[in-house]
């Protein structure tokens, strides 16, 4: 897939009232490059306020503002209803890690139906629209708001709580890796039921890094391990950008990722110590299913 070949027209307009360097942007962006006939489906959280104030827009596509425990259950009722309409829709749920907290009722049930609807978690691992508080997918020992002294408890596993569900499509990107996260949005809207990408989404003001670094740290999530790339659609693949470092070795420095990020200012050597042992039991437990979903 080459860039250039992609449609150059965005869904998310010029002039919006996003931060600087916000990974929601860049995933926007990429979504409309990989989708046709999309009607978006949000929740409360950043890409609420992205998308403008009535009677301004940023978006050239469908939007539908929903509470944050209705995402999915909404997006269900509308696909059926564009369904028995014979239009052809692709309804994507954009959600935060906020909404995928307070709405996993409704994300859980979706997928228990098999719903045919894509959503994509846009994850920066913390409730960023509200004041930085901390959210299920944050990560251990980051400060937030609501954990000055950095969070104690563990990271939830969404991607991997989602492909329990025994659904279509399963997949994990990185706005660092924005043809890699295109081609999983194509491969998911050829596949018809409930289909699940977990976007890594690095936020500047919550992670405490320069704007002009949102790529370069996404980049190092993955490089690092820390973050891993892969897809499932009947069967389990680490995705080409993180097959390097399955090898330890030949990846990034962990420190190089955690240091970059002023969220973890003041970490002691035996936390990193402890993470990199988290990792590793991350990166077991992928490659194990790369063995069972072959």
């Amino acid at each position: 897939m080459k860039i250039s070949e992609l449609p150059r027209e965005s869904i998310l307009l010029p002039g919006n009232p996003s931060c600087q360097g916000c990974p929601h942007g860049l995933g926007l962006r990429a979504l409309g490059m990989a989708l046709e006939n999309i009607v978006l489906v949000i929740p409360a959280g950043c890409t609420t306020i992205i998308s403008g104030i009535h009677p301004k827009a940023s978006f050239n596509v469908p939007v539908l503002h929903v509470p944050f425990a209705s995402a999915a259950a909404v997006a269900s009722g509308l696909a059926a209803a564009y369904r028995q309409e014979g239009i052809d829709a692709n309804v994507v749920v954009w959600m935060g890690d906020g909404g995928a907290d307070i709405g996993f009722a409704t994300l859980s049930g979706a997928a228990v139906r098999n719903e045919d609807i894509i959503v994509v978690v846009s994850d920066n691992e913390a409730y960023m629209n509200t004041g930085i508080q901390s959210s299920g997918t944050t990560f251990w020992k980051a400060k937030t708001t609501t954990s000055p002294g950095g969070k104690s408890e563990e990271k939830k596993d969404l991607a991997t709580i989602m492909l329990m569900h025994r659904v279509p499509y399963v997949a994990t990107a990185s706005v660092g890796y924005l043809p890699d996260f295109i081609e999983k949005l194509r491969r998911a809207s050829e596949i018809k039921g409930f289909r699940f990408i977990h976007l890594h989404s690095p936020c500047p003001p919550g992670w405490r890094f320069d704007s002009s670094r949102t790529v370069e740290i996404a980049r190092l999530a993955v490089k690092s391990g820390a973050w891993v790339l892969w897809e499932y659609d009947g069967r389990f693949s680490i995705s080409t950008p993180s097959k390097p470092y399955k090898n330890e070795e030949r990846g990034a420095p962990l420190e190089e990722y955690i240091k970059a990020q002023g969220r973890f200012k003041g970490i002691k050597p035996e936390d990193i110590e402890e993470i990199r042992r988290k990792i590793e039991k991350q990166w077991r437990l992928l490659l194990s299913f790369e063995e069972t979903f072959r």
